[in-house]
């Protein structure tokens, strides 16, 4: 069950994220699809995932995750993996750069039944955006202000670093 789980994820990635074609979602993805993201869940179902695997296909419509690791936990795959991809849409307040990204992050998938059921992820997005946004280190710290409850000397030290 463990590796048929994990080919689960992998065919769903392969198949649906990386295409961009949703049409056979409801072979990998349960109607009762739930995100969490900061302790807090999201149905989406069939009919969210849909609207926001084409959202991410309109800004990145090259994208390719590519899986590094996989382990299993009983019912929970979790999925290390890269996603590179060119933005040709607006992303976070950014406009359109042209500039190929590259993301790292973990997903964590439940599946039930041979369905993905919920999904949570930990992505490192501060690389990226700095790489795509470079002219304006103020856009960042504004971001960082924003996001986290920091001290202004903590997100000044940041930028610093950065421009240095």
């Amino acid at each position: 069950m463990k590796n048929e789980n994990k080919e689960i994820v992998k065919q769903y990635i392969e198949n649906i994220l990386n295409t961009g074609n949703a049409e056979d979602l409801s072979t990998f993805i349960s109607p009762h699809y739930t995100e969490v993201f900061n302790n807090k869940r999201y149905r989406l179902g069939i009919k969210g995932i849909k609207k926001k695997i084409s959202g991410i296909h309109k800004i990145y419509p090259d994208l390719k995750l590519s899986i590094d690791s996989q382990i299993t936990e009983g019912d929970w795959v979790i999925t290390s993996y890269i996603m590179n991809g060119t933005q040709h849409g607006s992303w976070m307040g950014i406009r359109p750069t042209g500039k190929t990204v590259e993301v790292r992050g973990v997903n964590i998938d439940r599946v039930i039944d041979s369905k993905i059921t919920e999904h949570r992820s930990s992505t490192d997005l501060l690389d990226p955006l700095i790489d795509i946004n470079q002219h304006s280190i103020h856009w960042i710290k504004d971001y960082l202000q924003n996001i986290f409850v920091v001290k202004n000397e903590d997100v000044k030290s940041i930028c610093d670093t950065e421009a240095a």
